[in-house]
């Protein structure tokens, strides 16, 4: 009788687990799951309203059973998502927080997992109300746990970016960091209508996440990391959901070579006058989103 073959190990089972499991500091991790009250903590985040998308709740992302409903999932996040953004997690997340334009007054991170995004939107802009939404509870639990270690008031809310419940028109900005590589494009769309619908007149939305061109010539990419949806992701192209979804003065740039940064401004009222010349500064005219500046060089 043959025996059944078994299943080869994925490039991260071979090589990065192992890599891993000597940078991250086993102790550290368990003095902090055991600080914390998780029960308690994941009951109170939960909101018995929110249905889980199907797809969420049968995927094992990253290779973790449970994928995100798993509290060593969020436990071990941030600590193994810090090596595998080059050049810096840092500077990568900062792409997007320094592109947000203007003085926003009210923003929302969709899919904002263990909020380290939501915490630098905050940083930068302090007189906002920031607001972190995810589908999971244990990732909400060290988001907020983040936010009072940093004394930084903001609101972590347990929801579906596809269905957010927020009033129309109710934000300035908009913003999704390292979340549509994790779900079906279908998915993706209906996130950035739903953003839309958000978004007052003249509001931003920005993407952050995987480099599609990048990881359609790089297959290898898209094993490592045992992702269920990155190649669908990556045949995808984000600039035109975001002309589907209604945005204009769509943009896209490169962070590094593993990520980009995609852009897209509601339209404004019909009824506000729209510029017939452009500005003094040409440059100004060229780039839709001034208030943005260069990105951020990696230290």
């Amino acid at each position: 009788m043959q025996t059944m073959a078994t299943q080869p190990k994925t490039l991260f089972e071979q090589f990065l687990a192992p890599l891993f499991e000597r940078l991250i500091d086993r102790e550290a991790l368990i003095r902090l799951r055991d600080s914390i009250d998780w029960p308690t903590q994941i009951d109170a985040f939960t909101d018995p309203q929110v249905v889980y998308p199907e797809y969420y709740t049968t995927s094992n992302f990253h290779g973790i059973p449970k994928g995100y409903l798993n509290i060593d999932a969020a436990l071990t996040y941030d600590p193994i998502t810090q090596y595998v953004l080059p050049p810096g997690e840092t500077w990568v997340r900062g792409s997007l927080v320094q592109a947000v334009q203007g003085s926003p007054r009210r923003l929302l991170d969709l899919g904002c997992g263990t909020g380290s995004t939501t915490l630098m939107l905050k940083r930068r802009f302090p007189q906002a109300e920031v607001i972190g939404l995810d589908l999971s509870p244990p990732m909400l639990v060290m988001a907020a746990h983040k936010a009072r270690v940093a004394n930084l008031e903001v609101t972590f809310r347990h929801g579906n970016a596809l269905a957010t419940s927020f009033p129309d028109a109710s934000f300035d900005g908009v913003c999704a960091t390292l979340l549509f590589h994790e779900t079906p494009p279908a998915v993706a769309k209906a996130i950035l209508q739903e953003s839309f619908r958000l978004l007052s007149p003249g509001g931003q939305v920005l993407i952050l996440d995987g480099n599609q061109r990048t990881l359609r010539a790089t297959d290898w990419l898209n094993t490592v990391f045992e992702e269920p949806f990155i190649r669908a992701y990556a045949q995808g192209n984000v600039d035109a959901w975001l002309g589907l979804a209604g945005f204009e003065r769509v943009r896209t740039e490169d962070v590094f070579w593993l990520n980009q940064l995609s852009y897209g401004l509601k339209p404004r009222s019909v009824a506000e006058p729209t510029p017939t010349e452009p500005p003094q500064d040409w440059a100004e005219w060229e780039n839709p989103y001034p208030g943005a500046g260069p990105l951020p060089q990696p230290a």
